[in-house]
């Protein structure tokens, strides 16, 4: 299997993740969350103050760990996002798809909330840019990660 670098955006190195339990629920359940997409990392790494930090990782997939795939935004992203925001767990070790942010984020919980339906959320979502997260559930999954550096991130507001 080949190695790939990815990236954690948040205001603090993070050389040894873990899984927390927050208070809400994200797009693919309680985990550790990376990207591949460095912009994205800087945006996360920035999103509560002027710097932050951008943790890189060399993740080697493990063929034993259990994977969920999304490629795209689909029919069954939507439904997968839907039950992880209201708090259902899933078994997968790590879960890897684009991701519902900024303004796709509240088409999200419009749809969970019922005050928006499945056609209307694909109608608004479709323009929305490329994101993608990687998101590790349990302790197999984050041995795939290993550490090898970060980068300090100065947000010019």
């Amino acid at each position: 299997m080949t190695k790939t670098v990815i990236y954690h955006g948040s205001s603090q190195v993070v050389s040894e993740p873990e899984i927390r339990i927050a208070k809400y629920h994200k797009d693919f359940y309680y985990g550790f969350y990376c990207t591949i997409i460095y912009e994205q990392a800087m945006r996360w790494a920035t999103r509560f103050g002027d710097i932050g930090y951008i943790s890189k990782y060399e993740y080697k997939p493990d063929p034993a760990l259990k994977i969920l795939r999304f490629e795209t935004m689909t029919e069954e992203w939507l439904d997968f996002i839907a039950n992880c925001r209201i708090g259902r767990p899933h078994t997968y070790d790590i879960v890897e798809g684009p991701m519902a942010n900024d303004t796709i984020f509240n088409y999200v919980q419009g749809f969970v909330d019922g005050k928006i339906s499945r056609s209307a959320f694909w109608e608004l979502a479709k323009f929305k840019r490329p994101t993608h997260q990687i998101s590790f559930h349990t302790i197999a999954a984050l041995q795939t990660l290993q550490f090898i550096g970060e980068e300090k991130i100065n947000e010019e507001k």
